[in-house]
């Protein structure tokens, strides 16, 4: 199976490689960006590809003299055995590189990232929460060397969010954070407890690939855009010009608003990026449930609904359900220190997806 897999990257790479010097693909540029990250995508699984087919023709000589050197002294055999040896284990090793980089590979996994958290169950608890994983995903993607910006907040009177959208920039920033959308909860006693009871609050995060604009084209009449005040926390003013956007897909009704920017320019470009990766989602959930499999694959089911993880204050822990995981730094955990929890999920999605391969190349050795 292995052969009929280098085979197909083979195919592949040369494939798009001619589309790159195509007239027509280069006249495109849509055709030629999805083009270009395709070679980027298959140039180290290829350059492996080619390192296996040299092992492949050592082999193939070693044997060859070893089948017709009846006149080779003891050590020209000795010397042909120990290197027909090192090439098969060589192929063995190439094989596993081959496989795991051909399952490995998430075509979002270099994009930048757009985190949006909003508080669920558990009232201005639950607004909290949401701001501790707000920070908490600031000082990790800080720790990485990525950037940050707050695209758009909705704060309570508690210094909460009930809503909070944040943009993550950097190579690799949607890898870093890809298996966090889900549903969070955290147990613990809130300030205005009185008789020291522990609430159970929530907050769901999304996490989204940013869409590029020739990857997620908007007809500008699909759009409509509603210009209102903002306002701060309790309806206090922010500003005295109509400079908040509320916009919305009128073909699938995604709606968003921004409203931090003084300039009413700013608050549309900012929503802009926002809806754009909001119908890249959109567009990549619906090939999912047409051809009946994720395409980005999560840790689980993926679902959203899920709970994910629990921070457990009482217990200084915090709980990944997914992958059973638990640790007792919930202090480290929420200052940014999650590298823990994201290695574990990336080697466990992994390993799945190793599995799933080896029984679809048992099945179709069948």
């Amino acid at each position: 199976m292995t052969d009929k897999l280098i085979q197909e990257i083979e195919r592949s790479y040369a494939e798009v490689t001619g589309q790159l010097s195509d007239p027509e693909v280069l006249a495109d540029r849509s055709r030629y960006a999805a083009a270009a990250r395709r070679h980027a995508e298959l140039e180290p699984v290829h350059a492996l590809a080619e390192q296996y087919r040299e092992a492949e023709r050592a082999v193939a000589e070693a044997e060859e003299m070893l089948a017709g050197g009846d006149g080779a002294d003891e050590e020209m055999r000795a010397f042909l055995q120990d290197e027909l040896r090192t090439n098969r284990e060589r192929l063995e090793g190439l094989a596993d590189e081959i496989r795991l980089q051909m399952v490995a590979r998430d075509p979002n996994d270099a994009k930048d990232v757009i985190i949006e958290i909003r508080a669920g169950a558990g009232g201005d608890e639950a607004a909290l929460f949401a701001a501790d994983l707000f920070r908490m995903y600031s000082r990790h993607a800080e720790k990485r060397g990525l950037e940050s910006e707050v695209l758009s907040r909705s704060e309570n009177d508690e210094g909460g969010f009930r809503e909070i959208i944040l943009e993550v920039r950097g190579r690799g920033a949607y890898s870093v954070f890809k298996y966090e959308g889900g549903v969070h909860r955290v147990q613990r006693v809130p300030a205005t407890e009185s008789q020291g009871r522990i609430h159970t609050s929530a907050a769901t995060v999304a996490v989204l690939p940013e869409a590029e604009e020739v990857e997620v084209q908007i007809d500008p009449n699909d759009i409509r855009v509603d210009i209102f005040r903002s306002s701060g926390p309790g309806g206090q003013s922010v500003n005295t010009t109509d400079s908040a956007v509320r916009m919305t897909h009128v073909p699938t009704g995604l709606v968003v608003s921004c409203q931090d920017e003084k300039s009413q320019l700013q608050n549309k470009e900012r929503a802009l990026r926002i809806l754009r990766a909001r119908l890249y989602e959109f567009e990549l959930e619906k090939q999912e449930k047409e051809l009946a499999k994720a395409r980005r694959s999560m840790v689980g089911t993926g679902d959203r609904a899920q709970k994910i993880r629990t921070y457990n204050f009482p217990q200084n822990r915090v709980t990944d359900h997914r992958i059973g995981l638990t640790s007792h730094r919930l202090a480290e955990v929420l200052e940014g220190d999650i590298g823990e929890f994201t290695e574990a999920l990336t080697a466990e999605d992994r390993r799945a997806q190793l599995a799933r391969v080896g029984e679809a190349e048992a099945a179709g050795g069948r």
